[in-house]
């Protein structure tokens, strides 16, 4: 071991300042989240301890807007605040930020009564909102029922659905199946069935499993409206979606390659070809962690951007156009393809640079491979690039859709 070695942390190749107003307090959450994070992972399960200190920091308020009650904090500031977390322990961050994404839902698909309505509970009663709206699962029924509506069938990949307190969920109207709708409901209303059915290698703790709905009563004033598609704004609830999962990928990548740094620190070997006593002398180890920086990097500045890109179409509320919206869909394919493609390199070939002795269960170097490589198949990157392509061939933005 190079026990002589500096420790200064001027000299971690990641990590950028942020004085956003509540970035000191996300930066303690994440140290107390990366504490037990690793075994966490291989317990699975429900992230309890870790979704009462987000409720009891008050962080869950922070996308609602200031005439609701809330913080009206930028989307840049939460987003970045989810690369903090997933850094940590990319579940715990997964779960926040699908806990806005479902907030932003409301403001980008319903009315202004029902944000008001819906979102009051955020503010006053920090509660935790997750998600039965995977739009490819289609066998969920709205049935109309006299004066209210009948919820009924399963819904998969509904992340954060345990333990919290409200459910946004998407369904199709019979008869006119083709016609998707968003719900909001309690989670704990009868009818509704939260199975821990979740059992990917990576992602472990963000509840992502099934819901059952049996008839579940759902008010009128429940169902979200205008709704889905209907709008360039409602659509950018995709965008800011593809934006969470850039973030997990380049929290990920940052995570490893902070793990790796105090790896070859505090256990580092050089190799016996090096023909250097330390491994910070070995000019492969030098190239190696010299492209992670590079990789991250780069990924950082496209995320950076499109956030931007995002926060100003925001802003335009519904003098949005389709085109200022395919621009943001453009912007948020780049930073999510640069991210997975830095996740996945960063998080496996910092293997290639710490030696077999780094892959010792007590370590958890895996969980971040593990945790990029369940994630990055969320949705096709290769139609991702298929259609920045054709943008820079014609100058067409995507279509909005479910991952547009």
């Amino acid at each position: 071991m190079d026990t002589a070695l500096p420790r200064t942390t001027s000299a971690v190749p990641f990590g950028e300042h942020d004085d956003s107003p509540h970035a000191a307090l996300a930066d303690s959450l994440a140290a107390g989240f990366a504490l037990d994070a690793a075994e966490r992972d291989r317990q699975g399960g429900v992230a309890l301890a870790e979704r009462n200190a987000l409720r009891a920091s008050g962080l869950l308020r922070l996308s609602v807007p200031r005439e609701l009650g809330g913080p009206g904090a930028s989307w840049p500031e939460i987003l970045r605040i989810v690369r903090r977390f997933s850094e940590a322990d990319s579940a715990v961050a997964h779960l926040f930020a699908f806990h806005h994404l479902q907030v932003a839902s409301v403001l980008l698909w319903g009315s202004e009564d029902q944000a008001r309505r819906l979102l009051g509970p955020v503010v006053s009663g920090q509660a935790f909102w997750g998600n039965a709206a995977n739009g490819l699962d289609a066998h969920v029924r709205l049935i109309p029922d006299g004066s209210r509506y009948v919820l009924d069938g399963t819904k998969t990949f509904c992340s954060g659905a345990s333990d919290s307190d409200t459910l946004l969920v998407t369904a199709l109207r019979s008869p006119a199946a083709a016609e998707r709708v968003a719900i909001v409901i309690p989670t704990r209303r009868e009818g509704v069935k939260v199975l821990g059915d979740w059992d990917a290698f990576g992602q472990r703790q963000t509840d992502s499993g099934t819901v059952v709905f049996s008839r579940v009563a759902v008010k009128r004033d429940e169902v979200l409206l205008p709704g889905p598609q209907t709008s360039p704004r409602a659509t950018l609830r995709t965008c800011l979606a593809q934006l969470i999962l850039a973030e997990i990928y380049l929290g990920n990548a940052r995570g490893a390659l902070r793990s790796a740094w105090h790896y070859v620190h505090d256990e580092g070997r050089p190799n016996v070809a090096a023909g250097v006593d330390r491994i910070l002398d070995d000019p492969y180890i030098a190239r190696h962690f010299g492209d992670f920086r590079l990789a991250i990097r780069g990924a950082t500045l496209l995320a950076d951007s499109a956030h931007a890109r995002l926060q100003a179409a925001w802003a335009r509320g519904t003098a949005l156009t389709a085109e200022e919206r395919g621009r943001v869909a453009i912007e948020v394919s780049e930073a999510r393809l640069a991210s997975a493609r830095a996740g996945l390199e960063v998080t496996s070939r910092i293997f290639e640079t710490l030696g077999a002795r780094s892959t010792a269960t007590r370590h958890g170097l895996d969980r971040y491979w593990r945790n990029v490589r369940t994630h990055t198949l969320h949705d096709s990157l290769d139609y991702k690039l298929r259609d920045l392509g054709r943008w820079v061939l014609t100058g067409a933005a995507p279509e909005p859709g479910l991952y547009s």
